[in-house]
């Protein structure tokens, strides 16, 4: 019987060291430019926060070849500068960073539960900073041909199609500041849109008319991509007839920027619109402790400016 309760003593104590190094005022989940700023702002106000980040800090804005129109980047920053510059300064200021994937969460309750493939965390508040991610075409030959000059990185792969052909599929801002950033490379760049204008804003529009090297085809879509080792051929599909078209172009890349999707799939416990969280003017979900910040987040504007801002309104009424 004493060794019975001693086993239970030291159970007990055990669970309570566990709980006091898992335990955390408050756990941001990613660690985009929302995350870092709810997180510099979390321990300047003496919380003990932690930051779970599966990839990379930076998220999104990491993988970009140029960070633009956010305010003291310097010019012609790329996204891994900028990303690095997110993470040195939470870093300096005590933010607690670890690269692990959150599998399951509970929100509801006064203590939630954060589920990583390697931990299990408890806080008080935790605030959902994850983004989004890339949207899929769903086109023949995508998967297949996946990093084989399809879906390239034009921060990371541009050096490789010097000279040869290359195709963005988007007309967003995004598509066409990569566009613009890959014309520096390729030999001739064009930009694939399904719409009748690009969506970009007129300082882009305007740099497109003045780089010889870019065209633009509008009311068009990407309808397949083929090869075997690398992109031997693409078809396309005009918007308007309805006509295919098949171009043969190999060893060409193709960088696509055709929207992102919220990651929220594990936030079952929420009420989402369109796949997005609905917050208050405090950044607070229908959960009492539970805040949304940044591209997860229901908004009309999603930039790298208001990602902070969103991060930095979270984290403090999460101190209060």
């Amino acid at each position: 019987y004493k060794m019975i309760n001693m086993k239970y003593s030291k159970d007990v104590e055990k669970q309570r060291i566990w709980r006091r190094k898992n335990m955390y005022d408050m756990i941001i989940i990613g660690a985009g430019p929302a995350g870092i700023s709810a997180g510099i702002y979390a321990v300047s106000r003496g919380k003990k926060a932690l930051i779970l980040e599966k990839n990379e800090v930076g998220g999104l804005i990491g993988k970009v070849s140029t960070v633009t129109h956010y305010v003291g980047v310097s010019q012609g920053e790329t996204g891994y500068i900028f990303a690095e510059k997110l993470k040195t300064q939470a870093e300096n200021a005590g933010v607690e960073i670890r690269k692990e994937d959150v599998t399951e969460v509970e929100l509801k309750g006064e203590i939630k539960k954060i589920r990583t493939t390697k931990n299990e965390y408890l806080a008080k508040k935790v605030i959902l900073a994850n983004g989004t991610s890339p949207r899929m075409l769903n086109i023949e030959g995508e998967k297949q041909l996946t990093g084989k000059g399809m879906r390239m990185n034009a921060a990371k792969d541009a050096a490789r199609y010097q000279g040869k052909n290359v195709y963005v599929i988007g007309g967003a801002d995004g598509a066409v500041k990569e566009a613009l950033y890959l014309a520096k490379y390729a030999a001739e760049v064009t930009i694939i849109h399904f719409e009748e204008n690009l969506g970009c804003i007129a300082e882009f529009k305007e740099k497109v008319v003045k780089t010889p090297n870019i065209k633009v085809r509008l009311n068009t879509r990407l309808y397949g991509v083929y090869g075997v080792e690398r992109v031997e051929s693409l078809e396309f599909s005009d918007e308007k007839t309805g006509a295919i078209e098949m171009i043969a172009d190999p060893g060409c890349g193709v960088f696509v920027y055709a929207g992102t999707i919220p990651n929220t799939q594990l936030y079952t416990e929420l009420n989402l619109q369109n796949g997005f969280i609905p917050v208050d003017e405090n950044m607070e979900t229908e959960i009492s402790g539970v805040y949304a910040a940044g591209d997860i987040r229901v908004k009309n504007i999603r930039q790298v400016s208001t990602a902070v801002a969103d991060g930095t309104i979270a984290a403090i009424h999460a101190a209060m």
